[in-house]
């Protein structure tokens, strides 16, 4: 297979949706096929150029046997609306642009958020006269219109619109979740065009580990039973209820909060437990992806949130799913689905979201039945491997591209 995979974030990036590309296309590539991963040079959440990039017209190089071709983009931070839409503009068009440059291709595959993405792959389908795969993590303009990103009616409505044309434009739409494939076909998408392969997790990468006591003593946290937060710290993720709790802890010197990562929120949330003199609350902006295991490895209880929103009770986070590979208990503040992976596998608590003081309950109750902790962590891992191999949904979503591309009457020529 000779895939084209579009996706505006890509390692050395860190959020979900880089991962995820990475470690399906790596493995499609060390299976004989073909990946061409076209994104941006890497500059997200703040909108600088990482170390040893620059943000060219074109340029190419080969990560992992993946062919990764990254286009010039208007560079904008995580933050404010109308420079993001431009970054987000710029890379469809420049993706749009190149696609009929890249080569033969039996498949095309764009990924979401964001959702201007889709619609590069959408317009490089029709142009290159391939089959698209549309992959739908966030289901846009519903998630920007839950936290409140875009409030006029009227460009919620233009969206929509967008959004209708973009699932026709889709021979095939993948989603990471049933509550997500349930909002789908709610939303007139066929059944038999939808297909589930969920986040998952690579195993190897995030076996339990050793405490990196290093790490710790470096952070001002050794001794202490740590509630880590890993991710994406942005306005969906309601983070303000670890300020909350944490408050609510002063009093426990054996508990702290560790939140790792960067995103729009943080330097208000910085500001504020400044403000507040928290000492029990962390933060460590942005990290390296190869460092997350050893954040783990410091993790004695994962914190999972996302702000209370029906949408958000569809989503299955890819955080989740590295907290429970690591072998760490989770405290989870998102309901729907998530609560009931969490809650079936026994491997965590779930709270209400924005539930400061659930949190805090949750928490405490953790760090004074240590043997509880390590017994729902144990049942994480179990479910991760049973459930949530990163190498079998490649597999699957693989056994779906080949087959689009075998039925698809011009690949079939082509070949």
């Amino acid at each position: 297979m000779r895939i084209l995979f579009f996706s505006h974030y890509f390692p050395p990036e860190v959020n979900a949706p880089a991962n995820r590309t990475y470690e399906h296309c790596r493995r499609w590539s060390a299976a004989g096929h073909r990946v061409t991963v076209v994104t941006c040079a890497p500059n997200c959440p703040d909108g600088v150029l990482y170390p040893g990039y620059r943000n060219r017209l074109f340029q190419s190089e080969t990560v992992d046997g993946i062919r990764v071709v990254r286009v010039w983009t208007y560079l904008a931070a995580n933050k404010g609306l109308v420079r993001r839409v431009l970054n987000y503009l710029s890379y469809m068009v420049a993706a749009v642009l190149a696609s009929p440059f890249l080569g033969p291709h039996d498949v095309v595959v764009a990924t979401t958020p964001q959702f201007f993405c889709g619609w590069a792959g959408a317009l490089a389908g029709w142009l290159v006269r391939k089959p698209l795969v549309l992959e739908v993590r966030d289901l846009w303009p519903d998630s920007i219109a839950a936290v409140g990103a875009i409030r006029s009616r009227r460009v919620l409505r233009a969206l929509e619109w967008l959004e209708q044309r973009l699932y026709r434009a889709a021979r095939q739409v993948v989603t990471v979740g049933p509550g997500y494939r349930r909002e789908l076909l709610a939303k007139g998408v066929p059944a038999e065009r939808i297909s589930v392969i969920t986040n998952g997790v690579p195993l190897e990468r995030f076996a339990p580990q050793a405490p990196v006591r290093a790490l710790a003593a470096e952070l001002g946290l050794a001794g202490k039973f740590v509630c880590s937060y890993i991710g994406t710290v942005g306005m969906a993720h309601g983070l303000e209820v670890v300020l909350d709790a944490a408050e609510r802890l002063r009093h426990r010197t054996d508990l702290a909060f560790l939140v790792v990562g960067d995103g729009a929120r943080r330097e208000a949330l910085e500001r504020e437990r400044e403000r507040r003199g928290l000492a029990n609350v962390v933060f460590t902006g942005r990290q390296p992806r190869e460092r997350m295991p050893s954040f783990i490895s410091i993790t004695d209880a994962a914190l999972i949130h996302l702000r209370r929103t029906p949408l958000f009770a569809t989503v299955l986070p890819s955080k989740l799913f590295e907290a429970m590979a690591g072998g760490c208990p989770v405290l989870l503040g998102v309901e729907g689905d998530a609560a009931d992976v969490v809650r079936s596998a026994g491997a965590g608590l779930a709270f209400p979201p924005e539930d400061p003081d659930a949190l805090a309950q949750a928490l405490a109750h953790l760090c004074d039945h240590p043997d509880e902790a390590r017994r729902m962590g144990a049942n994480g891992r179990a479910c991760v491997r049973q459930n949530f191999d990163r190498r079998v949904l490649a597999d699957q979503y693989l056994d779906l591209l080949v087959a689009l591309g075998q039925t698809h009457p011009r690949a079939a020529r082509a070949a």
